[in-house]
């Protein structure tokens, strides 16, 4: 395992060293590649294009994301960021790279979140729309596009992980694959018709599981801590760890996302909603007001402790389902509705 390290290193190396101009452009496919913008933006995006599509974004987002939390718990994964200073890779051969802002993740590296979970989610959008253009045009070419965006997005995410040091060759190729099978497993089985009770009950054995695991494996003597640890102890600056990387804030996302999900689904808004048609300037309008929201929505993000933190980050990403499904298209609907009556009347 250290000598693919060490190559992933030398991968990394080579990355940062050969093409420094595209710096920026990294930092930015690992931010368009992490899973919060799949809660954040991905889903609203998706969903105002595509009901269907949306929630079976979010869902396969936070099922995948838990299985991942679990995978890394029993995986036991460096990150580059610490390894080459843990193994004393420096000593032996020292490498010339450097962390950046987005580097200190102080989750277990294996396998990479941000590859796995993209990929999952993504594929329910990439298959409706390689399935749209199949109806549309005979152009073979034309009807792969959707597919060869998909596998180049998920490899300029994974590339980039390697760049910043956050994840090796290995726990990315792991990643992609997992995140492949998994969308293609859950893509058809999204549930979307399911009573309240189901996903309240999917919530609770989100939160119940991963504690009863990770608790089940302290008693064993294994310290799940090790990796806050080791990136507390090797990031370069103490402003680049954030609360939101460890492993329980991806817990608390998931687990109020799908309680979220099913209060929004059986809310009296979205059942008015749902009957509704809303036009593409609707949709547009939907989905500005809730990027637009998500300003005062992230203040529940920034509590002064820990523990506060993961119980708003809950009640943060438990409103948000419900404001992407239920209350912004009510509320863009109604105005529509009573500017309609008077556009007619002048």
């Amino acid at each position: 395992m250290e000598s693919a390290q060490g190559a992933g290193i030398a991968v990394a190396e080579a990355l940062q060293n050969q093409m420094p101009g595209l710096e920026n452009l990294w930092l930015w496919v690992t931010f368009l590649g992490d899973p919060k913008c799949l809660f954040l933006f991905y889903f609203p995006a998706a969903y105002y294009t595509s009901p269907r599509v949306g929630i079976a974004v979010l869902w396969i987002s936070l099922i995948t994301e838990w299985l991942n939390l679990v995978f890394k718990w029993f995986l036991f994964g460096d990150r580059p960021f610490w390894w080459v200073h843990e193994s004393g890779y420096y000593s032996q051969a020292p490498a010339q790279v450097h962390q950046f802002p987005s580097s200190c993740e102080t989750g277990p590296g294996s396998p990479s979140g941000h590859c796995m979970i993209t990929g999952a989610a993504l594929w329910p959008v990439m298959t409706t729309v390689s399935s749209q253009l199949a109806t549309r045009t005979r152009s073979r070419w034309v009807r792969i596009m959707p597919s060869l965006a998909y596998c180049t997005f998920l490899l300029a995410v994974g590339l980039s992980r390697v760049f910043i040091l956050a994840h090796f060759p290995h726990q990315v190729l792991a990643g992609l694959i997992a995140g492949v099978i998994l969308g293609w497993l859950m893509t058809p089985r999204v549930p979307t018709e399911r009573e309240l009770s189901f996903y309240g009950l999917t919530a609770l054995a989100l939160m119940l599981g991963a504690s009863l695991i990770y608790w089940t494996l302290f008693t064993l003597g294994l310290d799940l801590s090790w990796s806050i640890n080791l990136a507390s102890k090797w990031c370069e600056r103490p402003e680049w760890l954030h609360v939101d990387s460890r492993p329980f804030a991806s817990l608390s996302r998931d687990s109020g996302a799908a309680l979220g999900l099913g209060i929004a689904l059986h809310s009296p808004c979205y059942a008015q909603v749902r009957r509704a048609h809303l036009g593409n300037g609707q949709k547009i309008a939907c989905f500005v007001l809730a990027v637009v929201l998500l300003g005062p929505l992230d203040w529940l993000g920034h509590a002064p402790q820990v523990s506060l933190f993961y119980i708003f980050n809950f009640l943060k990403f438990t409103l948000w389902p419900c404001l992407v499904l239920a209350l912004v298209p009510w509320v863009v609907h109604l105005f529509s509705a009573q500017e309609a009556p008077a556009i007619h009347s002048s």
